[in-house]
């Protein structure tokens, strides 16, 4: 089982035509695509989504990904995809899990990393910065001890 998130987000969508195969199945590159929506509605959690990390004058790229998918999604299929932030102090790393919405089925697991890049001097970072950590902890503080996830 992976590491629980200290926050969450989920996201629900319906499986397109076009990101299916000819064996009628999610093509692997598409899973990734999935990962960055329910990546997005976390960072929204916390109020800090593209335009603000731009404010902020901050990039976070992606330095690792890991997929395992241990059955496929298909067309028209609705599938949850929730995203669990467990590391924000020094990287930001996000788990995943994608199941099928109607009976619950695991259908692939992931994990992202990235890195804070200053985006003036394009240097990377070795501790998040405080335009990231502050909102977390904020959140964070504000929620009761069982919800935060």
């Amino acid at each position: 089982m992976r590491k629980k998130g200290v926050l969450s987000a989920a996201i629900e969508l319906q499986v397109p035509f076009f990101d299916v195969d000819m064996m009628q199945i999610v093509w692997h590159g598409h899973y990734v695509k999935y990962l960055e929506q329910a990546r997005c509605a976390l960072f929204e959690r916390f109020d800090y989504g593209y335009a603000k990390m731009v404010e902020s004058g901050f990039g976070w790229p992606i330095i690792d990904i890991q997929l395992r998918y241990v059955q496929g999604a298909t067309c028209g299929q609705m599938i949850r995809v929730q995203a669990d932030l467990v590391e924000w102090q020094n990287r930001v790393k996000v788990n995943y899990l994608i199941t099928d919405v109607a009976s619950g089925t695991r259908l692939t697991r992931a994990s992202s990393v990235q890195v804070a890049v200053d985006m003036h001097t394009r240097e990377m970072l070795f501790a998040s910065p405080p335009a990231l950590t502050d909102r977390i902890d904020h959140l964070l503080a504000s929620l009761p001890k069982q919800e935060s996830a």
